[in-house]
């Protein structure tokens, strides 16, 4: 999960929050409530590595954080108000094939 406040009082900064979050989508996240943004990772290895790729690609103004957490502990977000939405699948309706020789 990525959760970010970004200046938006510019021209130029307005380029650079729009530029970041276009990026996030790009990189597989969607957002999840607005400057929330989520990405599934297969095992903390890939966690790590698109924690990398953030730190490479996040505007030098702002606030950005990450939390990681497991599927098992996503799974338990309790919804308040609003709806499910349809990008929020669990890994097992996605099929992950590995192949041995």
């Amino acid at each position: 999960m990525v959760f970010f406040d970004l200046p938006v009082r510019t021209k130029e900064q307005r380029r650079v929050a729009t530029a970041f979050r276009k990026w996030l989508i790009k990189d597989g996240y969607y957002m999840l409530q607005y400057s929330v943004y989520v990405r599934l990772c297969n095992g903390s290895d890939a966690a790590e590595k698109h924690t990398q790729r953030l730190l490479i690609n996040t505007p030098p103004v702002g606030s950005v954080r990450v939390l990681v957490v497991t599927e098992k502990q996503y799974a338990t977000i309790k919804i308040i108000s609003g709806k499910k939405l349809p990008e929020e699948k669990s890994a097992k309706d996605f099929q992950i094939s590995f192949f041995y020789d």
